[in-house]
């Protein structure tokens, strides 16, 4: 053992004493390196216990404490790109009293939060926004006069996305002073895909460009000066070495002056990188090269399994008990219809799970671009034209990134695309950025668009199959849990009908996709209380089963709605507009779903307790509502 490492291990623990970045910068580079070695450990702690993003975290860990060593971000500013790969950065910036509460119901984000801290300028959750939102504060700093360094950190997968392109186009036009590091782990979840990730693989096999490149420029530095005519020949000749060499001539040419790729876990050649590109005035991107799972044996060589771990003890217990998610079972779905039908595709924006079993089954037929939603809509409407049946898998929160194509593409041009909307209501513990309550609400005002939500697993395939058969834009969501497997006497699918699935007379509840259960559950507990209430599924948002659902609330003395989605604009709102419509007293009915706000990060099961999303909430809801009734 080196007498270094040997120092290090009876050296005393650092991470305790760490109260602010300004102590990472009295460190030595001995003490950083057994830092990082504590960060990990506590890290993959708190992480296996709690659940969250590992592989991502674990690393950027020698990049985080080279920024905070080299900047002072209580002025200066740092945007993370999606951001789940901040924990190191929360544990260095004061919150570290309080990682042991990461992720959990009244504690830390697994996201920057800027509820959380000063040092996080913007909560963030979804990709590809960070090279904007710094260009933002650079061109605001600039106006105001406040002299301040702005760095964004974007992974390989998000800089591939059409609003990073954006953001770097406009920078490099601006010329505002910005430095975007580009942390290159060949990953975003799972391996990146597309040119820009055989691009990155060519700039990675020419490690030795930047110390080459720091070489020449401090030949030409030291070169003697004889006025201004000699110094602008010299910044030429410095423009010509500089790209006649550059691997990263691309970023060069949108305006930006390249630097990397440079090892992301030497911590060392990053803080010398990291001060050589600080007082660079303009755009700047710096490549840095790291690897996903760094220090944790598993986690590097399982990196997409270990993006994202599930707490050790889980305590998000499903209605229906330990059975196998939706999302596999669409999976398992999708991929044996298409063994019956070479014209179905699958495209997923990154998100491999939702169509793994297709992917494996018929490679041709799968199309993944990336973090890039909104193309992934538009080149559904182009497979749709052609005469294939194409199918987007993807998570609700997500969806919501490609909203005009969804509109413009798909529904106005009357496309024959599926949406199976994955993640659709309350997801836990990654909070409101990743919360599946909108889609009902911004996909129900679109005319054409057919929405529903199975309440078990061969509902799900039933509605799989007549969407494709019914050729008009469709989605189908479903949500983060166990699917039930089946209801006894479950009826076939036809397009805008609901099914009664239980007889009451004392109330009604109408329930939408993951509510039907529960919705069955409370009707058996509030029968132990001489209360006989009916269930209807309703299968559909839009078009809604106006004669069915309304002609039993007419008869109804109190009715509870329960959707797993936003009140506002929800299905709850689609069946009392056409109460209004056609006379039912909508006085008599109780809405339940996901009030006008972000509900917070916190485990699954307690937060639709939380809601009344329950079986226990749904009832209790049905009595009050009689109890109204009465009154």
């Amino acid at each position: 053992m080196k007498e270094a490492e040997r120092h290090l291990l009876i050296m005393p623990d650092i991470l305790p004493t760490i109260t602010g970045p300004d102590d990472v910068k009295k460190l030595s580079p001995n003490e950083l390196r057994k830092l990082a070695a504590e960060i990990r450990k506590e890290l993959i702690r708190v992480v296996y216990r709690n659940g969250g993003h590992l592989g991502s975290n674990l690393g950027t860990v020698e990049l985080t404490l080279a920024l905070h060593y080299c900047y002072d971000f209580a002025n200066d500013r740092l945007v993370w790109d999606v951001g789940h790969q901040c924990y190191a950065h929360k544990l260095i910036t004061g919150r570290s009293d309080r990682f042991d509460a990461l992720r959990c119901m009244g504690g830390l984000s697994g996201f920057p939060s800027k509820d959380e801290s000063s040092f996080d300028p913007f909560t963030s959750g979804h990709s590809s926004t960070a090279i904007s939102t710094a260009l933002g504060l650079a061109c605001g700093d600039d106006l105001l006069k406040c002299k301040r360094s702005v760095v964004a950190v974007v992974g390989d997968g998000a800089i591939a996305s059409g609003m990073a392109f954006e953001a770097l186009n406009h920078a490099g036009s601006l010329g505002r002073n910005l430095l975007v590091i580009l942390n290159d782990n060949e990953m975003s979840i799972s391996a990146t895909v597309g040119a820009f990730s055989a691009y990155f693989t060519q700039l990675r096999s020419a490690p030795a460009y930047l110390e080459f490149k720091k070489e020449i420029g401090h030949f030409l530095d030291g070169l003697p000066l004889f006025g201004g005519q000699m110094k602008n020949a010299l910044d030429h000749i410095k423009d010509a070495v500089r790209n006649s060499i550059t691997p990263g001539r691309m970023f060069d040419d949108l305006g930006f002056r390249y630097f990397g790729p440079t090892d992301g876990h030497n911590l060392p050649e990053l803080i010398e990188t990291l001060k050589d590109v600080k007082d660079l005035g303009g755009p700047v991107l710096l490549h840095v090269v790291t690897e996903k799972g760094k220090g944790h044996e598993q986690a590097q060589n399982h990196q997409h399994r270990m993006h994202s771990v599930a707490p050790e003890k889980v305590t998000i217990q499903p209605p229906d008990g330990g059975r196998p998610g939706w999302t596999s079972k669409f999976s398992e779905h999708l991929a044996e219809v298409a063994s019956h039908d070479t014209t179905i595709v699958a495209i997923t924006a990154a998100m491999p799970d939702i169509t793994a079993a297709f992917h494996e089954q018929f490679p041709g037929r799968h199309f993944d671009p990336g973090i890039c939603e909104q193309h992934a809509v538009g080149l559904a409407a182009g497979l749709a034209a052609a005469g294939m049946k194409p199918v987007i898998a993807v998570y609700s929160t997500f969806l919501q990134r490609a909203y005009d194509q969804v509109f413009h593409e798909i529904c106005l041009q009357k496309t024959p695309v599926v949406l199976a909307i994955d993640r659709a209501g309350l997801v836990g513990n990654d909070g409101p950025t990743h919360h599946g309550a909108f889609d009902i609400a911004y996909l129900r005002h679109l005319p054409e668009m057919t929405l529903m939500a199975p309440k078990d697993v061969p509902e799900l395939r039933m509605m799989l199959e007549a969407a494709l058969a019914w050729q008009r834009p469709c989605a189908i969501r479903f949500p983060r849990e166990s699917a039930p497997e089946d209801f006894p006497g479950s009826t076939p699918v036809e397009r805008g009908k609901a099914e009664i699935i239980r007889e009451g007379a004392d109330a009604l509840i109408v329930a939408y996709g993951s509510m039907v259960y529960r919705a069955m559950q409370a009707a058996e507990a509030l029968r132990d209380d001489g209360i006989e209430v009916g269930v209807v599924n309703a299968r559909f948002a839009k078009p809604i089963d106006e004669d069915t659902i309304l002609g039993l609330m007419e008869k109804s003395p109190a009715t509870v709605i329960a959707e797993e989605g936003a009140l506002a604009g929800g299905f709850g709102s689609a069946v009392l507009e056409r109460a209004s419509d056609r006379g039912p007293d909508a006085a008599r009915a109780r809405r339940l779903g996901i009030p006008d706000e972000f509900i917070e990060h916190g485990p699954r099961d307690e937060l639709l307790k939380m809601l009344g999303l329950t079986a226990a909430g749904i009832a209790t809801a049905v009595r009050q509502a009689l109890e109204d009734a009465a009154k």
